[in-house]
């Protein structure tokens, strides 16, 4: 049937077709072929660059096969759209199959797994084994969350001859639990989709900010084996373990679809219908429509989905509670539920100086209201609250944090921090704020580096501890939720980029405490990454290189993965990129052609040729 490819480059036995239309990509065994149409063989890990477009279709072991080919066959199903794997249990023994859990785990290797040149397998009393490797990108757990995972893979298959109808047979009776497949594949397969719960009440520290505030919690689900089916149990499950800790959902414990539902789909007005079963009966319409919003809110990340209105029904069938996308943002504040009225940045004179957001082509900044545009203190960065009432400058040496309003003429305080770095290079870091009205900011002072929380941008600031940190904080931005925090690290003259979570502890009144733990590692095909901001609910815009390349910009997940197209037109000399979480704004960077935007589907346009600093509100 065609070449043979081990995803190492080596060929093995190939088991996939493509048709290019509305069915896809068809392996040879598919149940129902076209009667046109123009097939041409392809291996699945090089798939067509339309992968929206693709659906793959497995195909049983043929007769008297081989070991090798019942081996490589089994690969091949793996990244079928299957939804039960039913034909790859095709090649496995009855007990093998009884035992094999798809679900538990899936492990993505860079160029999938490797069986060996022309390994005919290992021969033993029982049967034949053969060695699966690779190296690891990352696995997806029963969660349905990515986690990067850099190890070398090595599993094995052992096979065995049994009783079939035309004599023996070969099948795999032992075989790793999980899922296996190659980068390439997975990006095919899975989508990236965000589930929605609220900030736990543990994390609900300032004056009333962040009251009901949403966190996105991204997972992977397989997109055409009914992904919003899928999207719906995932939220019900609850969320991930590394966001568990700081939120929490309305959903009763053990909420589930109700017994019997099979597929969830909108009706023609857009509605869709979800009976639960009967943990949620007694909740009332308040509840339920906090419930409702963490649907809803989910289920719009979800690209195929169109719901325009969510109805939550109790296990006898009868209404809990209704509610439109018009009323939700009522219920609980999303992401693009704040749109920024402006851009700002540091102008040549070193002032705070802001443009209309949104808008296109060359603009005139105008001086901001407050002692930050008066220019009596020359700045060298500056932040902006959420809000736009308040902004933290840092000044030009780095070694003072101020703090001004926006509304009214008021004079400059005293600084709310100092540095005693000795170098102007060190210093503070562009202060960032959160939702809550909370302001960060890295003291990158070499003898005493810390990161400083200030609650509602004021008062003494509190030094924050960081589990695992392992170098010296270059930048800061905190989410709009205030539960992440994402993070430069330099050590050894490399700078990575690190996400972590924010936890508080402490009760109403007291001064909380502010703890920094489990850093992730983002963006981890970038070898230097010089400039990141929030660019969505669990999405960053990243500055960097890869090893012995040049400057990229470009997009990652707070999980680490990276979607297919996510890299962004090139610009030179990129030193600070600004983006808002409202993900209908323009990026705005600074670069070597000044203060530039990219609208959507647009190249960069210069908007001010002298200025630095570019930030968004947060």
């Amino acid at each position: 049937m065609g070449a043979d490819h081990d995803r190492r480059g080596h060929r093995r036995p190939l088991r996939a077709g493509v048709l290019f239309g509305s069915c896809g990509v068809l392996l040879a065994g598919c149940a129902s072929m076209p009667d046109s149409g123009n097939l041409k063989a392809v291996d699945a890990s090089q798939r067509p660059d339309s992968q929206s477009q693709v659906r793959v279709y497995a195909m049983p072991p043929g007769e008297n096969a081989g070991p090798t080919e019942i081996v490589s066959g089994f690969l091949e199903a793996l990244t079928s759209d299957d939804p039960q794997f039913a034909m790859a249990r095709k090649y496995l023994t009855k007990d093998a199959s009884r035992s094999w859990r798809p679900d538990l785990r899936t492990t993505v290797l860079a160029d999938g797994p490797s069986t060996g040149t022309g390994n005919p397998g290992d021969s033993d009393a029982n049967g034949r084994s053969f060695p699966l490797t690779g190296r690891k990108v990352a696995t997806v757990d029963k969660q349905h969350a990515y986690q990067l995972d850099n190890d070398a893979y090595r599993e094995t298959v052992h096979l065995t001859r049994q009783d079939g109808p035309s004599g023996k047979q070969w099948r795999i009776d032992r075989v790793p639990q999980g899922v296996v497949l190659g980068q390439s594949d997975f990006q095919r397969i899975y989508w990236s989709v965000n589930k929605y719960y609220y900030a736990s009440s543990s994390s609900k520290t300032g004056a009333g900010g962040g009251q009901d505030a949403l966190v996105a919690d991204p997972v992977y689900i397989r997109q055409r084996i009914d992904p919003l089916t899928e999207t719906v149990k995932a939220l019900l499950e609850g969320p991930t373990n590394w966001l568990k800790p700081v939120v929490t959902t309305i959903f009763p414990g053990g909420t589930r679809l109700k017994e019997g539902t099979k597929t969830l789909a909108p009706d023609d007005q857009n509605k869709l219908t979800v009976p639960l079963n009967g943990e949620a009966d007694s909740y009332d319409q308040g509840q339920c429509t906090k419930m409702a919003a963490q649907l809803l809110f989910t289920l719009q990340d979800l690209k195929s989905s169109n719901v325009k209105e969510v109805e939550l029904q109790r296990s006898n069938g009868s209404q809990l509670c209704v509610l439109s996308e018009d009323r939700a943002e009522t219920v609980a504040p999303h992401r693009t539920a704040d749109h920024p009225d402006y851009q700002y940045l540091i102008d040549d004179k070193k002032r705070l100086v802001r443009m209309p957001a949104g808008a296109s082509g060359k603009a005139e900044p105008a001086q901001v209201p407050g002692p930050l545009g008066e220019g009596a203190k020359p700045l060298r960065t500056a932040a902006v609250s959420r809000d736009e009432e308040r902004a933290a400058g840092v000044s030009l040496d780095g070694r003072s944090l101020y703090m001004g309003s926006l509304v009214e003429a008021s004079p400059l305080g005293k600084p709310e921090a100092r540095s005693k770095a000795k170098s102007e290079d060190d210093g503070f870091s562009t202060p960032s704020w959160d939702g809550r009205g909370d302001l960060w900011v890295a003291d990158r002072d070499p003898k005493r580096p810390r990161l400083l929380w200030l609650d509602q941008g004021a008062g003494e600031p509190t030094p924050v501890k960081i589990a695992g940190l392992d170098g010296r904080i270059e930048a800061v931005r905190v989410s709009a939720d205030g539960v992440r925090i994402a993070l430069l690290v330099k050590k050894d003259g490399k700078t990575s980029l690190r996400v972590g979570r924010v936890e508080r502890t402490g009760t109403k009144g007291e001064q909380p405490g502010i703890a920094v733990v489990e850093l992730r590692r983002a963006a981890p095909q970038m070898e230097e990454v010089t400039a990141m901001s929030w660019a969505g609910g669990s999405r960053l815009v990243v500055v960097g290189r890869e090893s012995g390349g040049v400057q990229q910009i470009g997009y990652v997940q707070s999980d680490g993965s990276v979607l297919p197209g996510a890299t962004l037109p090139g610009l030179t000399g990129v030193a600070e990129v600004a983006a808002s979480e409202d993900e209908r704004q323009p990026l705005v960077a600074h670069s070597d052609d000044g203060i530039v935007r990219l609208p959507t589907g647009a190249q960069w346009q210069t908007v001010v040729k002298e200025g630095t600093a570019p930030v968004y509100p947060g």
